[in-house]
């Protein structure tokens, strides 16, 4: 049960990605959420099964870092393609 912290945990960063980055009406409202929730359900799992409890504080550390990094990477690339993509149906259909 102690995996739904670090799964909340994760998709509240990634909320706050959602808002915070720019060109969020080009994306899924839930991508950022889902994303974060992701990267923080693989890093919780790992390091639970390492050893580390939820009374560690490097297991919340590591729990807060990878959904930041993974969101504030991963939303970009995705942001970044749509827009690419954007542009070459515009230019395709002459608009």
């Amino acid at each position: 049960m102690e995996i739904l912290l670090g799964l909340i945990l994760g998709a509240v960063i990634g909320l706050a990605a959602h808002f915070s980055l720019p060109h969020r009406e080009l994306r899924g409202a839930a991508l950022a959420p889902l994303a974060g929730a992701a990267a923080a359900a693989v890093v919780w799992t790992a390091l639970t099964w390492s050893g580390l409890g939820a009374d560690s504080p490097i297991l919340w550390l590591v729990a807060v870092l990878a959904p930041a990094a993974t969101v504030f990477a991963l939303v970009p690339l995705v942001t970044r393609a749509r827009v690419a993509r954007d542009e070459a149906d515009r230019a395709r259909l002459g608009v």
